[in-house]
């Protein structure tokens, strides 16, 4: 099988970065808001919440980098996460529910990786047909 560094390497940086997010959402959940000038939702509980769910991604990806080919189900989680994000954010835009500046966390959040780890998965389904025409 050839090299999964990158494969491992890409995982790794995706887990540092979730976990340093959610924790940055978590611990100064006003930051965001006052930096974009965005109005704080009124519940920043939820906002703290959204932190927990992107920390723990994070923790996944670190234990999917161990084998990136066996561990595939929390890339696919993470990618359809990834892409359902975005979409969200553009329906919300459009209803005017979210200002554009609320965009900066989606390129970090989601834009940057969609190339990674489609590039993961892809590998790992070229492994399952070449497995399966084996048999």
């Amino acid at each position: 099988m050839q090299n999964l560094k990158w494969h491992q390497t890409t995982l790794k940086l995706a887990a540092i970065y979730n976990l340093l997010w959610g924790s940055y959402t978590i611990l100064t959940p006003y930051h965001f808001f006052q930096i974009t000038g965005i109005e704080a939702p009124k519940y920043i509980e939820f906002w703290q919440c959204i932190g927990m769910i992107v920390g723990v991604y994070g923790v996944g990806y670190w234990l999917a980098a161990r084998d990136p080919m066996k561990h595939y189900p929390i890339v696919v989680v993470g990618f359809l996460g990834k892409i359902f994000g975005p979409i969200g954010f553009a329906q919300a835009l459009y209803l005017g529910k979210f200002p554009i500046n609320f965009g900066y966390t989606i390129i970090t959040n989601d834009l940057v990786w969609w190339i990674p780890f489609f590039l993961i998965l892809k590998r790992r389904y070229n492994l399952y047909k070449s497995q399966k025409n084996k048999q």
